[in-house]
């Protein structure tokens, strides 16, 4: 009878623990399908039928010019594909800021490519589009990568004009870019498939090699009716700026092409014959799928950014073969820090424990909470990997530093102030996976954006704020009631409960990876199957820029 109790009360836990897996797991899996669906219509661009104009102009798109380009284009991955997602409604829009950009392969050898989006307002540049390139010029600068461009854009949009010509990460930005990169070494490609007007001009032309297509490639600081009304002379576009004028009269450009095709061949060819670069020298051995499977990650992760979970479930299931060799596993709890394998790279990695932990005091600490034993190992680990030349992958689900009297008196303060000196001063380069929470001072702690990570990127369950979207309403909703009560109004309440609603949905808004992605404060958003890849390809190209510095942490309270 005692055993029948037994084995029933363990059975309804097995259930109990299965349903919730189940929960977890439509929850998630319904997210990557938003993302697949969000992408589709993303790719787009402008829409089917100014894609069936470009081709019926014998042009190919932004993504099919990629495409050809790479030598797998399944082996490469976008950047910031949701730049531009939400903004810019009075203008008609700019899905994924009007350009494209991908890292991937050229004839063996690692690139990044950025192609203008024609089909949007004719490649014309937002806001987005210039913080967009100026992302692929700090990856290039960063990595020492080599950096092609398929240039098609009508230059600056005139109604936004304020916002992308005249400040220091502007337009002009891009061509003091070129010059830097030059000057370091950095193999630039240019491929003039469209319009390349105005100080666009200077682009391809500050660039390593220029190519242009024939008869729809042109390049000029003025085209034909700017020049009519500035100087009264009259000529075409094509005899302005066209291939032949370029290829044969200015020397402009360096080959012409007889259409995307053969563009796109040449520099293939070009790549070809690039020498080998220095490496960083970071290890690796020959990859191992994890044991777990990947798979689970949908079960694991809860439905609800508040539930606690074993962040040490989610990293068996990304590091090669399940192993993590895991750094001061008795102290600090609420960060996990270890040494794996990805992809057969070797990494340090650095995560927020989401379950609840016990303290070396014995005291219990909340998941997702950095404690000062928590930020002071996170910071030897961090100097330790920056000593063996380990690149680092911090795995986001943090609510911010621990907060009160305690902790005060403790010198939180201090203990954080130290890791996020570490943060700053690492050499090695750094990888962000924002898996979910991503709130305050611990977004910077766990290497956000303004820490410069190589690249940045979330999972769809990700949030990013000062803090949730349900304290940010609490407050936010004191300050409006009073300033209601100030007028004379009565609040109902019926009436706060409105207000609480609707301040919190605008709240939850601006906390959806989306709108981080849409602003560049990520990289992408992946389905978190493609974690792996991910790491991999940025510790690949990061390979590419040696590490010319030493670690140095600076003056710091100890």
């Amino acid at each position: 009878m005692y055993f029948s109790r037994q084995l029933i009360y363990i059975l309804s836990i097995i259930q109990h623990m299965d349903l919730k897996f189940n929960k977890n797991e439509d929850h998630n899996k319904l997210l990557v399908s938003e993302l697949h669906h969000k992408l589709k219509r993303v790719y787009e661009g402008g829409g089917t039928k100014r894609i069936e104009k470009l081709h019926s102009k014998g042009k190919m798109t932004a993504r099919e010019r990629i495409d050809y380009l790479l030598d797998d284009p399944k082996e490469a991955i976008e950047i910031a594909a949701f730049a531009g997602e939400g903004m810019y409604k009075e203008h008609g829009g700019c899905p994924s800021g009007g350009v494209v950009i991908k890292i991937g392969s050229v004839s063996g050898k690692k690139v990044i490519v950025v192609a203008n989006d024609a089909t949007v307002k004719a490649g014309a540049w937002f806001p987005i589009t210039g913080k967009k390139n100026l992302r692929a010029q700090e990856i290039a600068i960063e990595n020492r990568l080599p950096i092609i461009y398929l240039v098609d854009s009508a230059g600056v949009y005139l109604p936004m004009q304020d916002e992308i010509f005249p400040d220091k990460e502007h337009f002009g930005r891009i061509f003091r870019n070129n010059a830097v990169m030059s000057s370091m070494g950095i193999t630039q490609i240019a491929a003039v498939m469209g319009s390349c007007v105005a100080g666009g001009a200077y682009l391809p032309i500050m660039s390593d090699e220029a190519l242009i297509v024939d008869k729809t490639g042109s390049i000029f600081l003025a085209g034909s009716y700017l020049v009519k009304a500035a100087i009264g002379e009259s000529i075409d576009n094509e005899t302005l700026g066209g291939a032949t004028t370029h290829c044969e009269i200015s020397g402009v450009t360096d080959y012409k092409a007889k259409d995307d095709k053969d563009a796109l061949e040449r520099i293939k060819k070009i790549v070809d014959k690039i020498g080998d670069f220095d490496k960083a020298g970071f290890n690796r051995k020959k990859a191992l799928p994890p044991k777990l499977k990947q798979e689970e990650i949908f079960g694991i992760l809860p439905h609800s950014r508040s539930e606690p979970y074993d962040m040490m479930e989610i990293i068996n299931r990304l590091v090669d073969n399940s192993e993590f060799d895991e750094y001061k596993a008795g102290f600090g709890k609420t960060i996990i820090t270890g040494y794996a394998r990805i992809e057969g790279w070797a990494v340090g990695v650095v995560a927020n424990q989401r379950k609840v932990v016990k303290s070396k005091k014995g005291e219990m600490q909340f998941g997702g909470v950095i404690y000062s034993d928590s930020a002071d190992k996170a910071t030897r680990f961090i100097a330790n990997c920056n000593q063996k030349k380990i690149p680092l992958v911090f795995l986001q689900d943090v609510t911010g530093f621990m907060v009160g009297s305690k902790s005060e008196h403790g010198g939180i303060i201090k203990d954080g102030a130290k890791m996020v000196n570490a943060v700053s001063n690492s050499v090695v380069p750094k990888f962000t996976v924002v898996i979910g929470n991503s709130y305050g001072a611990g977004n910077y702690a766990m290497c956000g954006k303004a820490y410069d990570p190589r690249l940045i990127f979330a999972w769809p369950s990700a949030e990013l704020a000062v803090m949730s979207g349900n304290s940010a309403a609490k407050v936010l909703l004191q300050i409006e009631t009073a300033s209601l009560k100030a007028k004379g109004e009565q609040i109902t309440p019926e009436k706060e409960e409105e207000l609480f609603n609707r301040i919190k949905a605008n709240y939850d808004q601006q906390t959806s990876p989306y709108y981080a992605a849409s602003r560049i404060w990520t990289d992408a958003v992946i389905n978190p199957l493609d974690t792996r890849k991910w790491i991999s390809i940025g510790i690949e190209i990061a390979n590419h820029s040696p590490i010319t510095k030493d670690f140095n942490l600076g003056v710091i309270q100890t």
